[in-house]
This record gives C-alpha cells, sequence and structure tokens, in this order.
C-alpha cells in the first residue's frame, strides 16, 4: 500500500499543463467565444433591463395568457414579477434570467444534434455516458477553475460552468425520446419511402418532442440551481446577494432572494408546462 501512495499518478500537473497550453496558444479562440457570448448575454440584457419593468411585466402576463389560456397563470406571472421588483431585486433577476436564457439556448443547440447521434449510434453512446456522468458528479469548481482562466471573471465563465452542468440533460432525453420511437412507426415511414432525414424530422423528433421538453425544462432548473455558484466568479444575478447574505448570516436577505429564485421557477416551470387539463395547476 505504501508503494501505492509513493507512486502518485501526475493527474493534477498534467490537467493543468494542458490549461497553460491552451492559455498561450489558443488564447484568441477562447477570447472569439467569451466575445460572442457577451454579445449575447448583452442583447438579453437590453431586452429584459431596457424597457421600464412595468412594460416587461405586462408582456409577460401577455405571453402567460398567449401560452396558457387562462387567468391563473397570467395572475401568478404578474405577481411573481411584481413581487420580485417590490424586494428590490428587479435587476439581478433580469440578469439571472439573461444567465438561464443564454445556457438553455446554448445547452439544446448542442445537446439535442448529440442526444440524436447518441440513439443512432450505441457505440458513440457507450463512449458518452461516463463523460455525461463526470459533468454532472464532478464537483462545479472543478472546472469552474480553468473556466475562470480561460475566459476571465464576469457572466462567460459562469455561463460556461453551467452549460458544462446541465447539458446532459438535453443529451440523455433528446437520446431517450428518439431511441423510444415505436419500430410500427418507423417501418411505416420506411414502407412510403420516406428518407433518414425525413424518418427523423417527420416521425422521429414529433415522437421524441416530450422527451425534448422535459430535457428543457430540466436544464432551466439545473441553470438556475447555479446562479450562487457563477457568482463565486463575477457574474452578477441573484446568486450576489445570496452570496452577501450568506457572509452576513442575514437571514431576512436570504429568505428573500431565495424566494424571488422560487417564484422565477415556478413561472419558467409553467411556461414550459402543456395546457391540458392534467398538467394544468
Amino acid at each position: 500500500m505504501n508503494w501505492i501512495a509513493e507512486h502518485k499518478l501526475d493527474i493534477g500537473t498534467r490537467v493543468s499543463w494542458f490549461v497553460d497550453w491552451l492559455t498561450d496558444n489558443a488564447s484568441g479562440f477562447f477570447d472569439g467565444i467569451a466575445w460572442a457570448l457577451s454579445y449575447l448575454i448583452d442583447k438579453l440584457l437590453l431586452v429584459l433591463l431596457g424597457p421600464p419593468p412595468l412594460v416587461v411585466i405586462l408582456a409577460t402576463v401577455a405571453l402567460a395568457w398567449l401560452v396558457r389560456r387562462n387567468w391563473k397563470f397570467p395572475l401568478f406571472a404578474a405577481i411573481a414579477l411584481l413581487f420580485v421588483f417590490n424586494q428590490g431585486y428587479w435587476e439581478e433577476t433580469m440578469e439571472t434570467l439573461s444567465l438561464v436564457i443564454s445556457s438553455s439556448v446554448l445547452c439544446m443547440i448542442v445537446g439535442i444534434p448529440i442526444g440524436i447521434l447518441a440513439a443512432r449510434s450505441d457505440t458513440f453512446y457507450a463512449v458518452l455516458r461516463p463523460v455525461l456522468d463526470l459533468m454532472q458528479t464532478i464537483p462545479t469548481f472543478v472546472y469552474l477553475i480553468p473556466a475562470l482562466i480561460l475566459f476571465g471573471l464576469g457572466m462567460v465563465p459562469g455561463l460556461i460552468a453551467t452549460v458544462i452542468f446541465a447539458i446532459p440533460a438535453p443529451i440523455r432525453l433528446t437520446r431517450l425520446g428518439i431511441s423510444s420511437t415505436p419500430k410500427p412507426l418507423i417501418e411505416a415511414g420506411q414502407a412510403f419511402g420516406a428518407t433518414t432525414w425525413q424518418l427523423l424530422w417527420k416521425i422521429e423528433m414529433p415522437y421524441a418532442m416530450p422527451s425534448i421538453m422535459a430535457g428543457l425544462t430540466q436544464t432551466i432548473m439545473l441553470s438556475l440551481s447555479m446562479v450562487v455558484i457563477a457568482a463565486l466568479v463575477g457574474a452578477d444575478g441573484l446568486g450576489v446577494p445570496t452570496l452577501r447574505a450568506l457572509n452576513q448570516v442575514n437571514i431576512a436577505k436570504g429568505f428573500e432572494v431565495g424566494l424571488a429564485i422560487v417564484m422565477i421557477a415556478i413561472m419558467l416551470d409553467r411556461f414550459l408546462k402543456t395546457s391540458d387539463g392534467k398538467t394544468d395547476r
């Protein structure tokens, strides 16, 4: 046992060397990614923080009515946003929403194609599965350190860490939905001469859509759970007052911010629910 302990595998040093190599040789590439992500976040912030809060609240209520076609959800959306404004966390909430929306869009853009490919190839999924397990189980601070080195302080490293943490959900659920398509449906499409792309877009994707939407819901909830972690690397949003409340042992502030996060989480979840009677709450 002493021999095993004395011959430690030099994993940490090699990873550190690789990150240093990336910093020295690919800084332009990572600067480009940081610029693109910052641009996306800034445009979302312009949409959310540019208009007066009342305009944003009314637009959200109108959208809630269009999505659900009943008075309960629009009323809840109005109460939730008015509560956030009343507590003085409007700007932080909009910053958190920009981070959540950006990470969710990136996760779905990248995760859905990977999930489709994983459903097509068992070998690819066998290689991918331990990577997804690692992304979901490894402590966030481990990959937050290289993200901080490569992208600097601000919203971008928080966004990268959020994407790494949340992207396994859409990948797994997209694969599940595609691979669960009944064989009689696929055989019927093939009998009518459908190509592989036609089978995907007209049979498999519509059948997998509930599973994909579940992946989107999980992505949003996982992204919201990362707001405090993102604040540790300079990301704005509700994570900042949460950390301040923790450092100051301020129970009142901590409860206020936590309740604001809960309100936003419930509102986003209801936006993605179907409007039938079974899921309407």
